[in-house]
């Protein structure tokens, strides 16, 4: 049980969040700059809800992809 807990272990989780938490970033970087219109303008000042359920499913796939591309 300790020895899941020894320093290298828990550096390779620091590494891997942090490779995972930028290309998450990355991607959705990317994804505002894509699209025609500012997502961010577009789900909060105009209220599209439809707009940020098809981005709160991209995010959650995005992560389904990410954790098992660094497992």
């Amino acid at each position: 049980m300790l020895e899941e807990l020894a320093l290298p272990h828990i550096l390779s989780s620091l590494v891997y969040g942090i490779i995972g938490l930028t290309l998450f970033f990355i991607t959705l970087y990317l994804m505002e700059k894509i699209t025609p219109y500012s997502l961010e303008k577009k789900i909060t000042e105009e209220g599209n809800i439809a707009l940020g359920i098809v981005v709160a499913a991209i995010i959650i796939s995005l992560g389904l992809i990410y954790s098992t591309a660094i497992q």
